[in-house]
């Protein structure tokens, strides 16, 4: 016992003026900034980490004093979050993502953006095709509550009615577009939580609302009303659908990385694909955010074609440039 007890203090003398001088350095930086340190500080703490890494090793090894087991493993914690950790405040990370982290993760993810984008232009063209064949098709490619009155057995009229609304006085907007984003968010997640099994699902989820698109498009053309209806689509459709088809193009890599995982096991290969695409659902989510505003208050305080169809095409522009003109790459510092 007491030469287990005189190892242990042995040890503790030999190595406890590191550990102590890793502690002061660590609460200079907390209780500040690691600019306060000098470029031989910030060059000792990762070494003092791995010392102290040794030590807590040792420690545990031998038996030695639990309470200095503690001390050692508390210390590095601490040194851990330093050395690996985020520095950067809120503020600078949520720059760094909006300027780098998420167009790059959708630029890496363009091939099956336009597998994804194809697959939906073809189901709207299918959509109209059907409908142009037999207008019975509606009811099945348009659900009822999407529908919502506009439907081949409704006037003319109804049907301009249903793109020029008339608000009334005590209607709340924002309810409306909370209601739009929720369910634009359960579509895109949807796409994007199935893409694991292969990407199939995806690929139903995103022509399923094509179908529907391009048979709604038919009816209202055959009115008469192609544009003005392309018009009031598009002011918030650009962004919605946009964020869909990322969504579904997430699903898509992680479907083929299950199927086709190289060298990598199935797990590792899905994870990677899934951190990525996380990246990318974390900003579809907010595109869907401001097309639920362009749906709820935009598409129903501007009723001018022209300007609907201005501010689609604007977004679209916008959409494109952030994620695919090429640009510095940022880092935190």
């Amino acid at each position: 016992m007491k030469d287990l007890q005189l190892k242990s203090r042995r040890f503790r003398a030999e190595r406890e003026a590191d550990w102590r001088r890793l502690e002061g350095l660590l609460q200079r930086v907390e209780r500040g900034s690691a600019s306060g340190l000098s470029d031989d500080e910030l060059l000792a703490i990762p070494v003092l980490y791995r010392s102290a890494l040794s030590s807590l090793s040792v420690a545990r090894a031998t038996a030695l004093d639990h309470s200095l087991i503690e001390y050692l493993e508390g210390l590095s914690a601490r040194a851990y979050f330093f050395v690996y950790g985020a520095r950067a405040s809120i503020r600078e990370r949520l720059a760094l993502f909006f300027a780098d982290t998420w167009p790059q993760a959708v630029k890496s993810l363009w091939r099956e953006t336009l597998i994804a984008a194809a697959i939906f232009v073809v189901s709207v063209g299918v959509g109209w095709l059907l409908m142009t064949q037999d207008s019975s098709w509606y009811g099945a490619l348009v659900p009822g509550g999407l529908a919502g009155g506009r439907d081949p057995g409704a006037t003319t009229a109804a049907l301009r009615e249903t793109i020029y609304p008339k608000l009334p006085k005590d209607v709340d907007l924002s309810v409306f577009a909370s209601g739009l984003f929720t369910n634009n968010a359960q579509v895109t997640l949807i796409a994007f939580a199935l893409g694991f099994a292969f990407g199939a699902p995806t690929v139903f989820v995103v022509a399923q609302n094509a179908l529907g698109l391009g048979a709604m498009l038919q009816l209202f053309a055959s009115r008469g009303l192609g544009f003005p209806f392309v018009a009031w689509i598009m002011i918030h459709g650009v962004t919605e659908i946009f964020a869909i088809i990322l969504g579904a193009a997430a699903g898509f890599r992680i479907g083929w990385s299950v199927a086709f995982p190289g060298e990598r096991t199935r797990l590792q290969a899905a994870t990677e694909a899934g951190l990525g695409g996380a990246r990318v659902m974390a900003g579809a989510v907010l595109m869907l955010a401001i097309a639920g505003l362009l749906e709820g208050f935009g598409r129903q305080l501007i009723q001018n074609d022209d300007w609907r169809a201005g501010i689609g095409l604007a977004t679209l522009v916008l959409w494109l440039g952030y994620f695919y003109l090429p640009r510095p790459r940022r880092s935190l510092a």
